[in-house]
Parts: C-alpha cells; structure tokens; sequence
C-alpha cells in the first residue's frame, strides 16, 4: 500500500516533456510510480482537470531571520514553492557572535525592509556559528526544502564588527578570519557564496552595508574559497564595480558558477537596452566556457512603501538626511523647499542602478487614509500632477504630508513592460527566480512568482508553452545551483508537488497582514487555481489553507551536485 496516490492528473516532468494523463504513488516522501496505478493508499487525491508538476524552487529568499519563528516559511508554500534558498545578496544572520546580534539585526531590518523591532522579538538565537545555524534549522524542520549562503556582509560584521561599514580595508589577520569562515560555513553545508555591491544595500543610520566598502582584493579571497573547495555557487548583487568583467573573472579563476543578481539586468524603459548588455556578455562568458548566469524576475520590481519609510528612495543624496532621521522629523525634511530642489536634481541626474529614475507613471497612490482621498487611489503621481496643476514631487510630498505621512504608494520600477522583458526571461543565461521572499515586508511580495509565470508568461501570454515554463521554474534552477533531485516528477525523486488549475493558476494583488512578532504589518500575496502543495510527500497546503503538521516534512539541503 502506498501512503499516497494522485490520480487522474495532467502530469509535467518538469524537464519539459510533453505532459501525460497518469496517476502518481508516493511512499516515504518519495514517487514509486507514474502510470495507471490500481493499487490502495492512505490518502486518494481526485485530480481530474488538474495539472501536477514539481514543486517551484526559488533561489533568491530572504527567510535567515523568519524561519526561526516561522517553520511554515509563509507565504512561499501557499505559492507553490517548495525549494528555497536564503542568504542571498550576502545578508543572513550566521555566523553572529553574541555581543554582534543587534547590530546585524539593525543592517538586515534596513537593508531588507524589516520591521526592527519584530526582529528583535521574533529571531531565536540559538547559534553563533554557521554550523550552529544549520543546526538549528534541522530542529526547526522547515516546511519546505531549504538551502543557504554563507554572506559576505555577515562574515564581514562578525569579524570586523560595526567597522565593516565603515572601513573598506580589512587587516590580513582579518581576511584570514572571513576566509576561514567561509571555509566552515562552506564545510557545514552552505550552498555558496553570496556578496553584493549594490548601491541600493545600506544599513542601520544610512551606513553602507559592510559588502559593500570591500575592496576587489577582499572578494576574490573569499571567492577564491570556493574554488580552492571546488564546490559552491556564487551569488552578487552587482554595482557598477561589480562589472560582467569581473564577474566572469571571478567565474574563470575560482571555476564555479557565478550569478548576477541587480537592477541593471532589468528592463528600465529609461535605458532600455542596459540590461541586454548583461545577458550578452552573460553569453560571451559561456561561449569562453566561463559560467556567469543572471537571476531574471518575471514581474515588475513594485514596492509598497510610505514617507515614513521611503525605502526605494533611499539611493538619492536628497534622502541622506531621511536616513538619520527620527520619525518625528521626517515632515519638516519633506516641507523643506532646499530638499525637494536637491531631489528633483537627483532625478534630473539619476545615478545608475537606483530603483527610481523619476518616471512618476511608474508611482501609484495606492492606499490613502483621508475619505477626500479615496477618488485617487489607483492614479499615478504623473495623472494626480496634472490634475493638480503642480511639479509631481510636490503633489507627492504634498498628498503623504496632508496624511501624516500614512499614504502608501506603489512603485513600478523595472520589469514593467512585457515586449521588454520577454527577451529577457527567454535568453540562455536567464534563471527565472528572484522572489525576494522574506525581505521587504511592508513594500512588496512576490514570493508568488512562479504561479505569476504561469498565469502570465505562460497562459495569457503564449510567450511559454507550459512544458517548457515548468522547467524554467523547476528542474532548470535546481540544476543551475547544483541542488541534487529537486525540481523533477519521476520514479525516486522527492515527491516536492503543486497540483493546479492552468485555466485559473495566478496570485492576488497584495494583502497587509498584522502577523510579524510584536504585531507588525507585512505584505503577502495569496493562491490562485493551486489545489495542493506537497513536499517529500507530506501536504503543506491545499490550497485554501496551511496544513496543521507537528513538524514540517523540508530538509536542511548540505550537500549539492558539482
């Protein structure tokens, strides 16, 4: 007898053969057959009309800190993932020492959108060490599957302190030390390296995040770990000193993998073939036999955000100030006429790689508190200028002023034009991922990026047959990151699952939601057409509902393909 049987359903392989009709079996967390199938289980799912595929792997999440509160890793396995990767972009939590908690807390709440005091609250230390961390998550026993980096702003905090925001130049004693971190966490089973030199990542008071300030020298040691190990991939968050040059140097000499995760490979109408610049040179290093790949979203890059936490704005030099300000001095900044005149410069100017480049048909009103203001939501900055007669900085500062800064806006920054992004998502070093998910709470959430892709790309689209759209979100990610026998539907693999309505599959607009320690908001996205999730063989939600389970049936992945 076998624990589980799906019968009846449109089944995809996620290695983009064509689908066939034919019932599943699981036993012990993983599939024993896949074909008309009469034999008895414990539990019979009816899947007539339902396609059923592997589980979405999503290698760009932020989960570090929630997972230790959090085994459901919500929102993700209501949106069909069941394979996730933390510690991207080089921010996590581990190795921390003890005296060190508060301050990479007080980075990763900034730098990540997160509500400071719901982690403070929420975070349950039980490691300083990256192996301890490991541990610690194997007790958890997550949900889902997980798999994490070891950062370079967090080994960088935990050997320099606060003064690796503020010191680019580490001692040798101190190179050491982050290398040989690197060296246990690569040991304790950490799926690679992740770093960012982003411009948009600063810390706690306006700070750079530590990553950040490091010199060359500094990142080609520790990447250097990886190929001295001859295993891991590396993941950055590029800025304009993280050059395709240097990422495919970086690829060359250590010999592993290398991702660029930024912006810049985004389709932004205001410099429309930048990004394609990055996938061509992506293809040039390939061709050299170099592996240097691109993390590509399928959805526009939008954030939820208010004044008082005017996160995407934060790269202009007109927001320093905000960056060091107290919440009750955040008005007198936004009245100053001498401020919006360096603002409205910064976005005459725009410094390349900033997520607002001054298209304000790109910034929507999105929730207002006044009932006077209830006819505008849904208007662009743009529409709601003209309609006032006045300069679209000034009717944005004027309309959040008039509600005590409460107003939430929604940004439409890059990603944000179909004929744009199509080329995008179908090039060969294109890995369709970056859901961000467990990061920027209260802006955004698309963790739902797979059922997004499905809905769009694939079925409203065309762009995709759904063969090959499975495997974009499956099989070819897990491959890319060397992460053994996730994102295939055959004998002997994982039974990682979503069984789904094509003709209905997609995401809700976002929802606030009061549920963060300490009663705190964040954003989450909900389910469309998804009739169960399943991870080595266990129901984690069906669709409408977390499943109730004592412990969660994911494994802690340490160890991966070469």
């Amino acid at each position: 007898m076998f624990d589980l049987i799906i019968k009846n359903a449109k089944v995809f392989d996620g290695l983009g053969s064509p689908p066939i009709q034919a019932d599943v079996a699981i036993s012990d967390g993983v599939i024993r057959e896949i074909d008309t199938i009469n034999s008895k289980a414990n539990q019979m799912v009816d899947a007539k009309g339902l396609s059923l595929m592997p589980g979405i792997v999503d290698l760009h999440t932020h989960f570090d800190a929630q997972v230790t509160w959090d085994k459901t890793l919500s929102p993700s396995p209501a949106l069909g993932v069941t394979t996730a990767v933390m510690g991207n972009c080089g921010f996590g939590i581990a190795p921390c020492p003890a005296p060190l908690r508060e301050t990479m807390l007080k980075n990763l709440s900034v730098v990540e959108g997160m509500d400071l005091n719901s982690l403070l609250t929420g975070v349950n230390w039980e490691f300083e060490s990256f192996s301890q961390y490991m541990d610690q998550l194997r007790r958890i026993r997550p949900y889902i599957n997980t798999a994490v980096f070891a950062g370079h702003s967090v080994i960088r905090t935990a050997v320099m302190g606060e003064d690796g925001s503020q010191n680019s130049q580490p001692t040798s004693k101190q190179l050491d030390t982050m290398c040989q971190l690197l060296r246990e966490a690569m040991q304790a089973g950490a799926i690679g390296f992740a770093s960012s030199f982003s411009p948009n990542h600063s810390g706690y008071g306006g700070v750079p995040m530590p990553s950040t300030i490091a010199p060359e020298e500094e990142l080609r040691a520790l990447t250097n770990v990886l190929g001295d190990l001859e295993k891991g991939v590396f993941m950055m968050a590029t800025g304009s000193r993280a050059t395709p040059d240097l990422m495919e140097s970086i690829a060359a000499d250590s010999k592993r993998p290398a991702y660029i995760s930024t912006v810049l490979t985004m389709f932004n109408e205001a410099n429309p073939s930048l990004a394609k610049t990055y996938y061509e040179r992506a293809s040039q290093a390939l061709a050299r036999g170099n592996q240097l790949y691109i993390l590509t979203t399928c959805q526009p890059l939008s954030f939820d955000f208010t004044l008082l936490d005017p996160y995407v704005l934060l790269s202009h030099s007109a927001f320093d100030a905000v960056k060091v300000a107290k919440p009750h001095q955040l008005a007198n900044i936004y009245r100053d006429p001498e401020f919006r005149r360096v603002f409205k410069g910064n976005l005459a100017n725009p410094t390349t790689g900033i997520l607002f480049l001054g298209n304000w048909r790109h910034i929507e009103v999105g929730q207002t508190t006044l009932t006077e203001h209830a006819s505008i939501q849904g208007l662009t900055i743009e529409d709601l200028a003209k309609i006032r007669g006045q300069d679209p900085v000034d009717a944005f500062f004027e309309l959040a002023l008039s509600e005590n800064l409460q107003t939430h806006f929604i940004g439409k920054f890059f990603q944000n034009q179909d004929a744009g992004v199509a080329p995008l998502l179908k090039h060969p070093a294109s890995v369709i991922t970056l859901s961000d998910a467990g990061a920027h709470l209260g802006y955004m959430c698309d963790a739902g990026f797979g059922l997004h892709f499905l809905a769009h790309w694939v079925r409203d689209t065309g762009n995709f047959s759904m063969s090959e759209g499975i495997r974009r979100l499956t099989s070819e990610p897990a491959q890319r990151f060397r992460i053994p026998k996730r994102g295939k539907l055959q004998v002997g693999s994982p039974a990682d699952l979503l069984l789904f309505d094509p003709a209905n599959v997609g995401i809700s607009k976002p929802i606030a939601r009061n549920d963060l320690p300490g009663g705190a908001t964040r954003m989450i996205r909900e389910p469309k057409g998804v009739h169960g999730v399943w991870v080595n063989g266990v129901m984690v939600h069906d669709g409408a509902n977390y499943q109730t389970l004592d412990h969660g049936p994911g494994v802690v992945i340490d160890s991966f393909d070469t």
